[in-house]
């Protein structure tokens, strides 16, 4: 059986209020990763871990994916929810996915509370390792998860943007969330 040949994408830049978003597409138009130009080794790296060997070249995003976004950072933020989206991972890391998509915008849930919403309380590490392995950051929105104790813990763009994103988005906790 002759090999598979590698994924092709293309990556795309965006200028965004809180640095330039590296954006990659497939041939449908569909976003597989978000990250942002100063963390441009770490989306290399998710990408390899979730398709292997691909490769990348230089390609305008298609509409239905910048303009969304545009609108996102402008302040409408239901505007996520237009932007067509896939990746790979595991079945979990799925479900993790899919349950980020879930938490209303303005509003904050820790691991655990995470966990436990996808029906495995006793996995709060893993759900952590996936909302970390989430290549598709702001569109799936791993930015809502905090600590229990409501510190902003990890953020794969810098606690910087995690901060700026949750008080875009109207977080009523965003006041009280510690660095």
């Amino acid at each position: 059986m002759p090999a598979k040949p590698p994924e092709h994408f293309h990556v795309d830049r965006l200028a965004t209020p809180i640095g330039v978003a590296l954006l990659v597409t497939d041939a449908e138009g569909a976003l597989r990763c978000l990250d942002w130009e100063d963390h441009q080794d770490r989306m290399l790296l998710l990408l390899r871990r979730h398709y292997g060997e691909l490769t990348l070249s230089a390609g305008k995003v298609p509409q239905s994916v910048r303009e969304p976004l545009d609108r996102y950072f402008a302040g409408e933020i239901p505007a996520l929810a237009e932007i067509p989206w896939r990746t790979r991972g595991t079945d979990f890391q799925r479900c993790v996915w899919n349950a980020l998509t879930r938490i209303p915008a303005g509003t904050t849930l820790s691991y655990g509370r995470l966990a436990a919403e996808i029906g495995k309380p006793e996995a709060v590490r893993a759900v952590g390792l996936a909302n970390g392995a989430n290549p598709v950051g702001v569109v799936v929105p791993c930015h809502r998860v905090i600590g229990s104790d409501g510190s902003l813990t990890g953020y794969g763009g810098g606690l910087h943007r995690k901060r700026w994103l949750l008080a875009h988005e109207g977080a009523m906790e965003v006041a009280e969330l510690r660095l």
